[in-house]
């Protein structure tokens, strides 16, 4: 039985056909055209048209970014595309005459995780995706956890500095403000703008230009071994293992699964946040530590879990 994951993106929508055991058997791409609700959705249509053209297909699962809906069909907001309140599944229905299922982006991926990729085998896992900015999703019992309104796993605005960094929802000290790759980049240019002579390689790198620090380039100088990009990984790790700690308390998670294009940076970012995580995890000496494992979906995994959990 086949159907098919959108995966919608601030630039790029992705989708492809996903069969019933996780592999991607066609895809396609179209721009996002992120301020107009309505070509949105005339793309993913467009692209739906073209894989169904070859493929019987059952059904269209959607991962947006943004506050999903309990009823799986609403994008109630979205900070980077144009949805509010918007009945974004009855919409696609219209266009492709498929039945559609909305779920969040992040929750589509840890799905696909947790099927296919790095917590197959797990019962309770919590996915955690560090790029840009900070993504969660939670699996409980084999059951993927929406909360009453839809908007569980949203664990970017956890508070983890009070009055700390001012984030875009408004509130301050969340932790994607020193978990993410926005913190990573903000810290390096801090540091660099005081002469920070461990930084030296790194503005060297960047062409003595503050502007041209970025995620991947501190990454690619801590994986060839600089120590101050190492040391500014570090920092990011130890605050997602804190903030680990703080949900495990809740949630005890059976397996932690780590994504995201920060988490590229591999045990060099894993490493400090297992520490961390162990050293503020409540009553650790009596209870198993759950280990932090890489995802292995990649850019798949949107699409898969988006498409698994439509079928």
């Amino acid at each position: 039985m086949l159907s098919i994951g959108v995966d919608i993106g601030g630039t790029k929508i992705a989708a492809g056909v996903v069969d019933g055991d996780g592999e991607i058997i066609a895809a396609t791409t179209r721009s996002t055209p992120a301020t107009d609700a309505a070509l949105i959705e005339a793309a993913v249509a467009d692209a739906v048209a073209e894989l169904r053209s070859e493929h019987a297909v059952v059904g269209v699962g959607v991962g947006a970014a943004g506050f999903v809906g309990a009823d799986r069909r609403t994008v109630n907001f979205a900070a980077n595309l144009a949805w509010r309140q918007h009945p974004l599944a009855e919409e696609i229905e219209r266009l492709t005459g498929l039945p559609v299922v909305i779920e969040n982006d992040a929750n589509a991926a840890g799905w696909a995780e947790y099927r296919f990729g790095a917590a197959t085998g797990a019962a309770h896992m919590l996915m955690v995706t560090v790029g840009t900015g900070l993504g969660g999703a939670l699996v409980m019992d084999g059951r993927l956890v929406r909360g009453s309104a839809g908007f569980a796993g949203e664990i970017a605005h956890m508070t983890a500095v009070p009055d700390g960094q001012w984030c875009g929802c408004g509130r301050r000290g969340c932790l994607e403000q020193y978990t993410a790759g926005t913190a990573l980049v903000r810290a390096a240019k801090r540091r660099a703008a005081t002469g920070d002579p461990l930084l030296g390689p790194l503005m060297q790198a960047a062409g003595g230009a503050k502007k041209e620090i970025d995620g991947p380039l501190i990454t690619r100088l801590a994986q060839q071994g600089d120590p101050g990009a190492r040391e500014l990984i570090a920092e990011i790790g130890s605050w997602l293992g804190m903030g680990m700690a703080s949900i495990a308390t809740l949630l005890d998670p059976e397996v932690i699964v780590v994504g995201g294009g920060v988490a590229e940076a591999g045990d060099l970012l894993l490493d400090p946040a297992r520490e961390a995580y162990a050293k503020n995890l409540t009553a650790r000496a009596h209870r198993p530590l759950a280990p932090f494992v890489p995802a292995r979906m990649g850019n798949r995994a949107g699409i898969v879990g988006a498409a698994d959990l439509a079928r």
